[in-house]
């Protein structure tokens, strides 16, 4: 590898396949503490994903997929994603998203004895990274 080489090692692994594997010059992507950005040589650390929208910059292109939860690992020459659930624009039902979100737009909204808050809200979360990413 060339020294003046600004690309990392990018890997995401969901529990069914390996969403992505290549050579990246810079990932975002939400965490419980915030949006980062991550560049080549980053200090090692890891990580609680939220959920969000998940940028890949490669040379000029730019690619996006709604990323749920899971771990990611940062080392200087490599990142590595645990996901739950990943999911290209191509891959996501809009009307299911829009759904889900005003299920849970109504469950937080009404505040019912019983109902998970944390839960209802984290649905809204993946709803609304989901119609973002297709948009």
């Amino acid at each position: 590898m060339a020294e003046n080489d600004n690309k990392f090692t990018l890997k995401i692994i969901t529990p069914d396949r390996t969403f992505y594997e290549d050579r990246v010059s810079m990932v975002e992507f939400n965490t419980v503490e915030g949006e980062v950005g991550i560049f080549r040589q980053h200090i090692p650390m890891t990580m609680i994903v939220a959920p969000g929208i998940l940028t890949i910059t490669q040379d000029n292109e730019v690619k996006e997929a709604a990323l749920h939860a899971g771990f990611a690992e940062v080392l200087p020459e490599q990142v590595t994603i645990l996901a739950e659930i990943i999911e290209w624009p191509t891959e996501i039902d809009v009307d299911r998203a829009q759904e889900a979100k005003e299920r849970a737009e109504g469950r937080i909204r009404e505040n019912a004895p019983g109902t998970d808050m944390k839960r209802a809200e984290m649905s809204l979360k993946r709803a609304v990274a989901r119609i973002n990413a297709v948009k």
